[in-house]
């Protein structure tokens, strides 16, 4: 019998794709998802932006060892950015680990727990570079509808407060003709949405010297029959472009949709961030979006207590936010991360006065969110049915998903037999700081193979840069994203 496996993702949108392409290397060499509580394998795929993620990873790390005792040929592994920068730390404050790989060879897992099991050691493989780009391996893919698609990885940026360029490297990019290969794989199996994934998306381009390659690839995208949605994340407003914004506004399928990270609204803060913007040209660039595209939803994300920061440059930064009116935030208390120049820096602020301030910005942040999610009571909206949103979907007889602009709804189907990967047409009826409601019969259903897919439990597998048709298989849930980066 094979063995089985599970993995368990801490982290960004780029570690839940990484988590994709680990059960992929899995299941092509053998192993199978574990349906039950006792796997054989165990993959942590982990995060190092966050200030508690070290504790995280080893707490839970601790609860396994009594697992691990009971059952000798169960295997850790540990993998991401956290074991990118601890490295042989890792064993030597868990020995019970059997295998830590970086975000450099995700691709070595396989080959790493047969020689760990063959050698009866720990093996610890960490490389400095990219060999291999993580879309040349096999994914399991997590959804039937929606699919991350990688067009660059690493970061050119020196963000003081960022850990990620040095454990993810120089920004490296994949050839137009893999991503949209990737994408029309996706789609001819049924998914219907595709999320551009990238550090820095907009900065695509950079390594082969085409300054609009990401406008081209975003146009080149509304070409794709059967593609109804593309997203993408995150971009740098330092490097946004007009050309981008008119490829959004040109390009039908292309969402309606904006994250773009502030991080703060204070210019000096901005300059200390080594942030290469500054408020006025943040404020500018929503501007220009939204005078194409009205009906844009902007999300962002913001650090309160970067060290040094003042009141006066926290007023700064909710000035913008009331200027800039977004859907929704991020928001993240500064957390020290050891080897990054941030760190060193003079002012580091008292953990009681930047709990303050970040309550003071998530109270304003929801006012505003609240306010312009009243203004689309009564206004009809496209929804692509999603999987496990709605946490109180059972006691509401409610379903859920996600409008053209990335909102959440919560809907009423009624007596329709509405599948996550369908589709339907609702009216808002009542707006909250976090969601809509829309609780009258729905305008439309519409069935698509993505709900075939998704009733009958199948989702696409995904083989790597030359990919013809992925194969569809019987899937086990990757699980939720914990915690995020902040770039």
């Amino acid at each position: 019998m094979s063995r089985t496996f599970q993995i368990r993702t801490f982290g960004c949108q780029m570690n839940v794709h990484d988590s994709e392409r680990l059960a992929g290397q899995l299941e092509a060499a053998g192993y199978r998802p574990a349906t039950d509580d006792a796997p054989d394998v165990v993959v942590f795929n982990t995060c190092a932006v966050r200030e508690n993620a070290d504790n995280k990873l080893y707490g839970t790390l601790g609860h396994l060892r009594p697992a691990k005792t009971a059952k000798p040929d169960m295997q850790i592994a540990v993998g991401g950015c956290l074991a990118q920068k601890d490295r042989g730390e890792i064993v030597k404050r868990a020995p019970w680990v059997d295998v830590v790989f970086g975000t450099h060879n995700i691709g070595s897992l396989p080959a790493l727990l047969e020689r760990a099991r063959h050698n009866s050691e720990a093996q610890v493989e960490i490389l400095e570079s990219l060999e291999t780009f993580p879309s040349t391996l096999p994914a399991r893919r997590d959804s039937a509808y929606s699919g991350w698609v990688s067009i660059s990885v690493g970061c050119n940026n020196t963000c003081t407060f960022c850990i990620v360029p040095s454990l993810r490297g120089k920004e490296r990019d994949r050839r137009p003709g893999e991503i949209l290969a990737e994408v029309e794989a996706l789609v001819a199996e049924g998914v219907l949405e595709v999320t551009l994934l990238g550090q820095n998306v907009n900065s695509y381009g950079v390594e082969f010297g085409e300054r609009d390659a990401f406008s081209k690839l975003l146009r080149s995208c509304g070409s794709v029959e059967g593609l109804e949605r593309v997203r993408f994340t995150s971009p740098h407003p330092a490097a946004f472009t007009d050309d981008v914004i008119d490829a959004m506004a040109e390009t039908p399928n292309v969402c309606p949709q904006l994250h773009m990270p502030l991080q703060s609204g204070s210019d000096r803060v901005l300059k200390e961030m080594r942030r290469s913007y500054r408020s006025a040209r943040f404020l500018s660039i929503l501007d220009k979006v939204r005078a194409v595209m009205p009906e844009a939803a902007i999300t962002t994300d913001i650090i309160v207590g970067f060290p040094g920061e003042t009141e006066e440059d926290f007023q700064a930064t909710l000035d913008v936010v009331r200027q800039a009116r977004f859907s929704s935030a991020f928001t993240f208390q500064y957390s020290k991360r050891p080897g990054t120049p941030a760190a060193e820096m003079p002012g580091q602020l008292a953990k009681e006065v930047v709990q303050e301030r970040y309550d003071r910005l998530v109270a304003l942040q929801n006012e505003v969110a609240w306010e312009e999610n009243k203004k689309l009571v009564g206004r009809k909206v496209e929804l692509l049915v999603a999987a496990g949103e709605g946490r109180k979907d059972a006691e509401t007889l409610r379903m859920s998903g996600r409008a053209r602009d990335g909102r959440l709804v919560h809907f009423t189907p009624g007596e329709l037999n509405v599948r996550p990967g369908d589709v339907v047409e609702t009216v808002i009826t009542y707006g909250a700081p976090h969601h809509l409601v829309a609780d009258g019969e729905p305008l439309s259903h519409r069935r698509t193979r993505a709900g075939d897919n998704s009733e009958a439990g199948l989702r696409p597998k995904t083989n790597g840069v030359s990919l013809g048709l992925p194969s569809i298989g019987a899937p086990a849930p990757l699980p939720a994203v914990t915690g995020g980066c902040a770039l």
